[in-house]
């Protein structure tokens, strides 16, 4: 099975659409881009057509890479305080001249649809409702719509990132599955990808986890986007030979890519209503 994100997006925006339609506001994003990183820029431009098409107030604020720390968090503090700003979402990387963390923590987390300020990270981390990152909820939602059962399931996510594998690994723990991070610290990495009935491939790597990483019937989510020096797009799994042995698969693009934004989407309602709850 073939999990397709782009279609499962496409559900999940034609229903925030009708949600949006009958509401007495409209909810409002703003991203903020800094630098001309080629990828970030098309990035960006997805979801803020993918906002307008739910009906979105969506608006990208694009500043130089010469931007100093205090003019961005000044930008930042401007979004806090502005009342027709419900979602606020700082493209990532941001130049290395810049304070990332610094940034993220000047975000409101009411306002944090990326889900990454201290605020949110620990409501995750403690089980209590908040706003997710927006690729981690995407995984969860796709092995929802793969029809995986994750109570009791053995699942590896490889890959300890603040921005994927942790969070991943904190769903997967609340929806009753039993976890392992592996990183580049586990020993014999192939001997346990190869005990997960579910993998999560997030290190940014390609290609890397290959057929004899894999149990037969496994569930290989591919959170990984590499373009190769021949200009291919390749995730962190080797797509064509795994899905001989996996019983589902995300393909790249098109899988975890296209339910980002759809998250990211649906984080901004959630901000806009409980704003105003």
């Amino acid at each position: 099975m073939i999990i397709d994100g782009k279609k499962l997006a496409e559900i999940t925006r034609t229903s925030l659409a009708e949600t949006i339609a009958k509401l007495n506001f409209v909810p409002g994003l703003a991203v903020v881009l800094v630098g001309d990183d080629a990828a970030s820029a098309v990035y960006v431009r997805n979801k803020d057509r993918a906002a307008h098409s739910v009906g979105i107030a969506a608006r990208t604020i694009r500043l130089p890479a010469t931007t100093q720390q205090a003019e961005l968090l000044a930008v930042v503090a401007q979004l806090n305080a502005d009342p027709d700003v419900d979602g606020i979402l700082v493209q990532l990387p941001l130049p290395k001249s810049l304070d990332t963390q610094a940034v993220i923590r000047t975000i409101d987390p009411a306002k944090d649809v990326d889900g990454l300020t201290p605020t949110n990270a620990g409501l995750l981390a403690a089980g209590q409702p908040g706003l997710v990152p927006c690729t981690p909820l995407g995984v969860i939602k796709l092995l929802e719509y793969a029809g995986v059962t994750l109570r009791g399931t053995r699942a590896l996510v490889l890959g300890r990132s603040v921005l994927v594998g942790k969070p991943v690994a904190a769903l997967l723990t609340a929806a009753d599955a039993t976890v392992t991070v592996a990183h580049s610290g586990t020993r014999d990495l192939a001997v346990e990808c190869r005990r997960a009935e579910v993998i999560v491939a997030a290190v940014g790597r390609p290609e890397m986890v290959r057929a004899d990483w894999v149990s037969n019937q496994a569930v290989v989510i591919d959170v990984g986007i590499n373009r190769l020096p021949d200009g291919r797009l390749v995730g962190d799994v080797a797509t064509a030979e795994v899905a001989e042995i996996a019983s589902a698969i995300t393909p790249v693009p098109g899988g975890v890519g296209p339910m980002t934004i759809a998250c990211l989407l649906e984080n901004t309602l959630a901000a806009a209503l409980m704003r105003r709850s």
